[in-house]
């Protein structure tokens, strides 16, 4: 009688992705799925996880309605910049793991049938840092909604500005501040999100100036980090003070909205700053 061998499974080539998250806030484990049909936030304790760029326009905009501009401005290496690898290479993996040319994206679209300029930037692209194709997108940005007459909305996510980039980083901050003077001057609206985290130069020049601050809860903002801040005044500083709630008691921060109300409370703004004839001209 012949004999019967157990038959085994051949082992796959490949692996699912990772199904379950961690949540850093209240340990709880998170089905990927679930938790991005709630938009990247806990159900358990509400704690906001960072989001991509492009997830952050879709989550804001009406279906369609985005057409990205300047996508294809890509850094340079002034310096010739080297510290563990040069920075060509790190540009180079940071284009290879988030799928974009640099750490912001910009475009125009709509917020429940408003035009906007927006900027959305990614902190999985070297940190979200600043360097010249930021400081660029962002003025580009400005200077298309001062000419449409039409809001500009700022979304940071941001560990401040490139290092690899020198001066040429730094320089990013007066010249987005000088877009959004002109802005101001003619009285066309810009609300800035402040996510986590907002820090450094991005903190320092045009994530904190808009008509309107908005922050997400608990989101990580400031300039330096907490042990240079405590350093520099000689004491300690109190706890959370670089959190939203923070920020938002002390006047930094006009309003906190979790991510599921931001779309509205976008669109309910600015409506309120809406620049007149905006709506006959866009709607």
């Amino acid at each position: 009688m012949p004999m019967k061998f157990p038959s085994f499974r051949t082992r796959p080539d490949s692996y699912p992705e990772k199904m379950w998250t961690r949540c850093p806030s209240c340990e709880e484990q998170l089905f990927n799925k679930q938790l991005e049909k709630a938009m990247n936030v806990c159900p358990s304790c509400g704690h906001h996880f960072r989001i991509s760029a492009m997830v952050r326009l879709s989550q804001l905009l009406d279906d369609d309605t985005f057409a990205e501009r300047d996508a294809g401005l890509v850094s340079e290496d002034p310096l010739g910049f080297v510290d563990q690898k040069p920075y060509p290479d790190r540009v180079a993996a940071a284009q290879l793991a988030t799928g974009l040319r640099d750490a912001a994206v910009w475009g125009a679209g709509r917020i429940e049938g408003q035009a906007v300029a927006i900027v959305a930037m990614d902190f999985g692209f070297m940190g979200g840092s600043m360097g010249a194709v930021v400081g660029e997108k962002v003025t580009r940005a400005a200077e298309f909604a001062l000419a449409e007459r039409i809001p500009l909305v700022v979304v940071s996510a941001s560990g401040g500005a490139r290092m690899q980039e020198g001066t040429l980083a730094l320089m990013q901050l007066a010249k987005t501040m000088a877009a959004l003077e002109r802005l101001r001057a003619a009285r066309v609206p810009y609300v800035s999100v402040m996510s986590d985290p907002t820090t450094g130069g991005v903190f320092a020049s045009y994530a904190a100036m808009g008509d309107v601050n908005i922050a997400e809860p608990n989101a990580l903002i400031g300039f330096a980090g907490a042990r240079v801040g405590a350093g520099t005044i000689g004491q300690e500083l109190p706890p959370g003070f670089q959190r939203a709630e923070f920020l938002y008691r002390h006047g930094f921060v006009d309003r906190i909205v979790t991510r599921a109300e931001l779309r509205a409370e976008l669109a309910r703004i600015l409506r309120y700053l809406a620049p007149s004839g905006t709506a006959a001209a866009h709607g």
